[in-house]
């Protein structure tokens, strides 16, 4: 979908803090994070939503998710992560995204209200490098 910004990351035509990457899926740094290192990972081919996802591509989503999500603490000093994602209310680009985000208890994260902060120079490139090195 040639509108779709997520489709233009997968097509190397917009910059984006790449972390991981397999055949059917790529991770990359949100640009608004939750917290720093906050990753989304989505589908190569545009798929709108969650229910729209091909049964055969289930496994390997969810596996690069639980990657993610499981390399985070130790390549971020965190203790965990979440993982979420919407499906057409509050989906900020209709494509299929999941966010993977570093979680430290009393990090002030409650509920569903998700605080965005910024990166200072530099510093996105930094964390996307320590998630590759892991990730690798």
């Amino acid at each position: 979908m040639a509108a779709c910004v997520f489709c233009a990351i997968v097509r190397d035509e917009v910059d984006a803090q790449v972390v991981h990457e397999t055949g059917t899926t790529l991770a990359f740094l949100d640009t608004r994070p939750v917290f720093k290192g906050h990753v989304l990972v989505i589908p190569r081919e545009h798929i709108s939503t969650l229910p729209d996802l091909p049964t055969h591509l289930l496994p390997e989503f969810f596996t690069e998710v639980q990657h993610i999500a499981s390399t985070i603490p130790a390549a971020l000093d965190a203790q965990g992560s979440f993982t979420a994602m919407n499906t057409v209310v509050s989906q900020s680009v209709p494509h299929l995204h999941c966010h993977v985000v570093p979680r430290t208890k009393g990090d002030g994260l409650r509920g569903f209200f998700w605080p965005r902060t910024k990166y200072a120079d530099g510093e996105a490139a930094e964390y996307a490098e320590r998630l590759r090195v892991a990730l690798a």
